[in-house]
């Protein structure tokens, strides 16, 4: 277990290294309908007559919800697993609420295999565009950016820079990177452990379109 977390954090080091080539290759974000559930959400949930539904679903979907910048602000605590999609449409092809359910269901026990937690798990945006974080206990400190635009928060530092995408949540916010990045680092996990759950995880990116995968966060 000792090795696999070793394992584990230097793994989640190529997974940071890697997300700068987010600026080129996964930036397409969501439609901008407001909160109030328009859109594709609301012609696929209209026979449901849920304002309530409408939203939390629209939640799912990166730009769909603006934040501001000073909703960024403060210290983000990895809570549990969490997904978006792209667009309206990718959530709706892949069925809605119920596969980002079984998205965060395969997560959740990979995260425990590599043993992120909200210990060691967070970050911290200053309102100075200076920032801290740790992902599964590795330290970064550096500078960062938000485009409400896209909803991407760049961060860089020394070392490396990192894009993701953020998104409300009931709780807080979620904070998600493309698929293959993170899926990338599992599979390897998957290869040295032999953990068949971590297999399946492996094979998320195949069967929904469009998904970002990271991580819910409240302060």
């Amino acid at each position: 277990m000792k090795k696999i977390t070793i394992i584990g954090a230097a793994c989640l080091c190529m997974l940071m290294s890697g997300c700068g080539a987010l600026g080129t290759t996964g930036t397409t974000t969501g439609s901008t309908s407001s909160s109030n559930g328009g859109g594709l959400l609301g012609s696929v949930l209209g026979a449901l007559g849920s304002a309530s539904t409408v939203n939390s679903l629209a939640n799912l979907v990166i730009g769909s919800v603006k934040l501001s910048e000073s909703d960024l602000y403060g210290t983000w605590k990895y809570q549990e697993p969490a997904c978006a999609f792209t667009s309206e449409n990718l959530l709706a092809k892949a069925g809605g609420a119920v596969a980002a359910a079984q998205v965060n269901e395969k997560l959740l026990p990979a995260y425990n295999q590599v043993g992120i937690k909200s210990s060691n798990t967070y970050f911290t945006f200053n309102k100075n565009h200076s920032f801290e974080a740790k992902v599964n206990g590795i330290p970064l400190s550096g500078s960062w950016t938000y485009d409400q635009a896209t909803s991407a928060v760049k961060m860089k530092s020394l070392l490396m820079s990192m894009t993701g995408y953020v998104t409300r949540t009931t709780s807080g916010l979620s904070y998600t990177f493309e698929s293959k990045k993170l899926l990338t680092v599992l599979q390897t996990l998957s290869s040295l452990s032999g953990n068949s759950t971590l297999h399946t995880v492996g094979n998320l990116s195949k069967n929904y379109e469009g998904v970002r995968v990271g991580f819910d966060m409240k302060k």
